[in-house]
């Protein structure tokens, strides 16, 4: 795909960030785009938000579970790029206004306390350079009409990135088992879903380890200090106005976040 397409892309993308409205499916428009196109048109989208004055402070990763995988038609996961604009604080009303067709997910963030780049690197590293973990919650949003998406649409709209939400519980991850933790997820006070660790990648720190790995070969770090998201282990939840929700990790602590006003569809 040529430059002038991949900046059309991108910033139709980022002009439907700030509209609040979402746009036709990429992959329907252009059939031959191939996942590192729409990797070069996330570039563009997310160079757009620094310039408006955000900044880079995590990555996330994306499409961990064997369900979706199968459901998008790839095999391995994706990434996107957590901006100083997604972030937000546990106890926190997320107003739903500002957001396009969201939906929640559960998982383990990890803060950093040294860098890492890859390739090369493992799971054990990942630990070794964590400063602690979080449980969490992000908020994926997609500008593409309906959530209508392919691996390629998603991967384009920056893993279809909203927001996140960090627990005020932290973790050593050298104490804890994060294949084995359990994760309940409560909406309005009943039971949603259940997860656990192994079920991304095997293990959050192994969905960590790819991320940085590939990364790397891309020439990019996992600075300290950064936020990575590791990958859902819940159930895609609808919200709306007035909801509550509360992920538990064992062994851990809980995150909760609730939900005001109305989102653009």
């Amino acid at each position: 795909m040529d430059n002038d397409k991949i900046e059309r892309y991108g910033d139709e993308l980022f002009e439907a960030f700030v509209a609040r409205r979402s746009v036709p499916p990429l992959l329907g428009r252009e059939p031959e785009m191939s996942i590192a196109d729409a990797y070069r048109i996330q570039q563009r989208y997310v160079a757009r938000r620094l310039e408006s004055g955000e900044r880079v402070v995590g990555k996330k990763v994306g499409v961990t579970s064997k369900a979706v995988q199968e459901l998008l038609g790839v095999y391995q996961p994706d990434f996107g790029i957590l901006t100083s604009g997604m972030l937000c604080q546990e106890g926190d009303s997320i107003d739903l206004g500002a957001l396009i067709q969201p939906k929640a997910e559960a998982e383990l963030a990890f803060v950093l306390k040294h860098d890492l780049r890859g390739p090369g690197v493992t799971a054990m590293d990942v630990i070794h350079a964590t400063d602690y973990v979080s449980p969490c919650f992000e908020i994926v949003d997609s500008r593409i009409d309906g959530w209508r998406i392919k691996i390629q649409d998603t991967v384009a709209d920056n893993a279809s990135c909203g927001v996140y939400v960090l627990g005020s519980a932290k973790g050593d991850p050298r104490r804890l088992d994060l294949s084995l933790a359990g994760m309940l997820l409560e909406k309005n006070g009943e039971l949603f879903s259940t997860g656990v660790g192994a079920a991304v990648q095997g293990s959050p720190a192994n969905a960590v380890a790819w991320l940085a790995n590939t990364l790397g070969e891309l020439g990019i770090p996992f600075e300290a200090g950064e936020v990575i998201l590791s990958g859902s282990q819940s159930a895609l939840v609808p919200v709306a106005d007035g909801d509550e929700l509360v992920c538990t990790v064992g062994g851990l602590g809980r995150c909760r976040v609730k939900f005001s006003g109305r989102s653009a569809v």
